[in-house]
């Protein structure tokens, strides 16, 4: 990372940032409207009077403020934002990362990085904020991606970024996926990036995370108060054209899972409406959106989302996609049409 470029900071939420970046609400370029991605000032509820405006995108909700920092990595390869943390210095723990897809960042490039440490403490989190050590090994616990490293396959520095400890959650391996058999995470993964259609201007705001404010929702607190989440969640909105109503439309979807050992194969019975999940977590998702969309899109009934989603055709197709990302844990590669749409099925070693 060039030291020397002002491409991300650690804001806190305590109090307002007198710089303001001008170039870092360009989302990306392949977003279809004047927006860009950004958020429209017609809500609120947003998070517009930030003075750090990358929290001004359409993937970040409601900053809970207190003792977090909002933490940015920016792609240098291709000078876009990679993805955003909320970091609780005090609980030294992932609140959520936010990020986005869209046609140029979810090529695959690129092979899985492998580091020595394989998850680097994050440059951009202060020392006092966090572990001075891995606080997941010996703890029975993968380290868990939100960003996935496979939503990041189109530069290796953004790849590598996915790797830092800021990005990780502990999970059960048959809950993240690294089990044989895989797990209901790595299925969510899936089904979302599936979703995506890589040859269109759509565009995906995505936010995960797990639960840490509520004793009532930890799974576990282990050495020197570690925090193991007893549910994780998933919120994804799309963009996309509507080509029946020749416009752009919103469609959003959320996952509530208990963090315990789950390898279904479908998803429905863990789909929740945004409205629902916000009372979940006490966290406000897509809050830049404006307020009639927001309004709209969030409070859908949940066969509605099933059927905009497709989740009822869910296929063997998905399992094979499933097992493909799980054998990366193996140090082989199986690129399948559900994964990347720019290829046929091809699996090679490292």
């Amino acid at each position: 990372m060039n030291p020397t470029k002002p491409l991300s900071g650690i804001f806190s939420l305590l109090f307002v940032a007198a710089i303001f970046l001008s170039a870092c609400g360009s989302d990306n370029s392949n977003s279809p409207d004047d927006d860009n991605g950004k958020a429209i000032a017609n809500n609120k509820n947003s998070n517009l009077k930030e003075g750090n405006q990358y929290t001004h995108r359409l993937e970040f909700p409601k900053l809970k403020g207190g003792k977090s920092i909002v933490v940015t990595h920016i792609d240098q390869s291709t000078d876009e934002v990679n993805y955003s943390v909320e970091w609780d210095g005090e609980k030294k723990s992932n609140r959520w990362t936010c990020y986005q897809l869209y046609q140029s960042n979810s090529k695959w490039n690129v092979g899985r990085w492998y580091g020595n440490p394989q998850y680097p403490s994050d440059p951009l989190i202060p020392a006092s904020m966090a572990f001075s050590y891995d606080p997941y090994w010996n703890t029975g616990y993968d380290h868990g991606h939100l960003c996935p490293s496979a939503d990041r396959r189109n530069t290796d520095e953004a790849q590598k970024q996915t790797f830092y400890i800021s990005n990780m959650q502990p999970q059960l391996s048959a809950f993240n996926g690294s089990a044989k058999g895989g797990g209901i995470w790595l299925t969510m993964e899936n089904k979302i990036r599936a979703a995506f259609d890589i040859n269109s201007k759509d565009t995906m705001f995505i936010c995960r995370g797990g639960t840490i404010d509520e004793s009532s929702k930890v799974k576990a607190y282990l050495r020197n108060g570690f925090i193991v989440p007893g549910y994780f969640f998933s919120a994804a909105l799309m963009k996309y054209y509507n080509y029946a109503h020749k416009k752009w439309e919103y469609k959003a979807i959320g996952f509530w899972f208990k963090h315990e050992n789950n390898q279904d194969s479908s998803l429905k019975p863990y789909v929740v409406n945004i409205k629902e999940l916000e009372e979940l977590t006490d966290i406000d998702f897509f809050c830049n959106l404006p307020d009639d969309i927001e309004k709209k899109v969030e409070g859908l009934n949940k066969d509605i989302i099933i059927n905009l989603w497709k989740l009822n055709n869910e296929t063997t197709s998905e399992k094979t996609a499933h097992k493909a990302v799980n054998i990366f844990h193996k140090n082989i590669y199986c690129i399948t049409p559900s994964l990347s749409t720019q290829c046929k099925t091809y699996c090679f070693a490292l």
